[in-house]
């Protein structure tokens, strides 16, 4: 056996080891040469050891990795960009970590479709990037844009920042090639908007996190590149006023409005402290909100944006506003949102949190949360902003000068007062293994039962991200 395997391991480690080496090569590391940052992701979870972390190359290099393990009884749990922050990517002991940092490239960009085929570690920025310099829109983007990987996004369903406009992940899908828990591939590469043969089997690997089987390519759905981007930081007085300001901008911006981003004072009074960030509006409003709008004629388009901001403010709907005025200025507002990412080091650790909940309910949830944290834990920090638009709220929260922070007792008050408001505990980042616990509180029996059944269907032995999601 190669010197760099862990001759510690035994039995059934050693010998699968040994099948995985013969059969891959230099794509096995084990022991001392497992790279650090495949012991954990993003998620504030203990790094995990596993048995081995295979890199293959190719779609079969990953089936063959499956075959092995499967015909040895270990488990296997896939990796990408690792920046997921439910522990989805977690190792497991004695399991073996199949990454796809090298299953990387554009394998073809499809004018007449409209399609884009990529391999699945490929970085989401990279495809972004890609589409542009084909004249296209990969419309898919989020704060980790530059290091996570596609395959990652489509098994967690990712939302981010243009859901409003082009929908979750799931809308950009149109084929997937998926190697099974058996080393089994199913390539079905549609490039079609209508396909209604049967079954919808891609539905079945996006959003399941790895659990049924490992993406490996897929034919992605592009966009015409927009020819006028325009955005504003609005100042609203309540969220009453946020609420008008949204159906404004449903019924007057129509299907230009990509983006509308809410912030609560306690968030941006924090991101705008931040190196980096900087604060147009004059004085603290109740709500700040972030409005972009993707259009079609650069002549037009601004000053019909314009146009209709103005009339916003003599309506009294919006307070103050800051109108970008280049493509730097669109990026400086993104910049108060992407900041987020960077609370760790203003704060500390902390707690985050990926909810959803009824547009119309999220600032009496905001206030019951708050109230129910502060009880609980007083002095505790809770910030609140998310993609209101789509029901998506993001809660960052701790409690400073904590020696340890009580996790446990956040969560429990978060969560609970999800379940009060008929939310979700999770609306983009997926369920992993922090979240487990808590899927009862979205999912109902009958739900949780069929999830299992398509699991054992699939994944027989259980080897494929084992104790992930459930």
């Amino acid at each position: 056996m190669p010197d760099h395997f862990d001759h510690t391991v035994a039995g059934a480690g050693r010998d699968v080891l040994a099948a995985l080496q013969a059969a891959l090569g230099d794509a096995v590391l084990a022991g001392e040469a497992i790279p650090t940052r495949n012991l954990r992701d993003w998620s504030s979870m203990d790094a995990v050891r596993p048995l081995a972390v295979v890199r293959p190359d190719s779609t079969e290099g990953v089936a063959t990795a499956m075959r092995v393990c499967a015909r040895h009884g270990v488990a296997v749990v896939p990796q990408g960009g690792l920046t997921g922050l439910c522990g989805g990517a977690l190792p497991i002991a004695g399991a073996v970590a199949l990454s796809l940092e090298r299953l990387t490239g554009i394998e073809e960009i499809d004018p007449a479709a409209s399609t884009i085929t990529v391999r699945a570690g490929t970085p989401l920025e990279a495809v972004q990037q890609a589409a542009s310099d084909a004249g296209f829109l990969m419309p898919l983007d989020l704060g980790a844009r530059g290091s996570c990987a596609i395959g990652g996004n489509i098994s967690t369903n990712a939302g981010g920042n243009r859901v409003l406009r082009y929908g979750m992940a799931r809308e950009m899908v149109l084929g997937l090639e998926v190697v099974l828990p058996d080393g089994t591939i199913m390539t079905s590469l549609n490039k079609m908007l209508k396909n209604n043969a049967g079954y919808d089997l891609r539905q079945l690997f996006i959003g399941s996190e790895g659990t049924l089987g490992i993406v490996t390519r897929a034919v992605l759905r592009l966009f015409p590149q927009p020819a006028s981007v325009s955005a504003a930081l609005c100042g609203v007085a309540s969220y009453a006023g946020v609420l008008a300001l949204l159906d404004a901008a449903r019924r007057e911006l129509g299907a230009q409005l990509s983006a509308f981003e809410v912030m609560w004072p306690d968030y941006w009074r924090v991101v705008t402290g931040m190196n980096g960030v900087r604060n147009p509006l004059a004085g603290e409003h109740a709500f700040t909100v972030l409005v972009e709008t993707h259009g079609s004629d650069a002549a037009i388009d601004p000053g019909r944006f314009q146009d209709w901001l103005e009339r916003q403010a003599e309506a009294g709907t919006v307070v103050d506003a800051a109108v970008a005025q280049s493509i730097a200025d669109v990026q400086a507002f993104w910049r108060t949102r992407d900041a987020a990412g960077e609370f760790v080091q203003v704060l500390g650790v902390h707690e985050s949190f990926d909810i959803g909940l009824p547009v119309g309910a999220i600032d009496d949830f905001t206030a019951a949360c708050r109230d129910a944290l502060q009880a609980r834990l007083p002095g505790v920090i809770a910030l609140f902003y998310g993609h209101v638009a789509d029901g998506n709220l993001h809660i960052v929260s701790n409690l400073p000068g904590a020696a340890t922070q009580p996790k446990q007792a956040i969560q429990e008050t978060v969560y609970g007062t999800v379940q009060q408001f008929g939310g979700t505990v999770s609306a983009e980042h997926g369920i992993g293994l922090s979240k487990k616990r808590w899927l009862p509180y979205t999912r109902n029996p009958v739900e949780l039962d069929l999830m299992r059944t398509i699991k054992r269907a699939l994944d027989p032995a259980g080897l494929l991200n084992p104790g992930k999601v459930f």
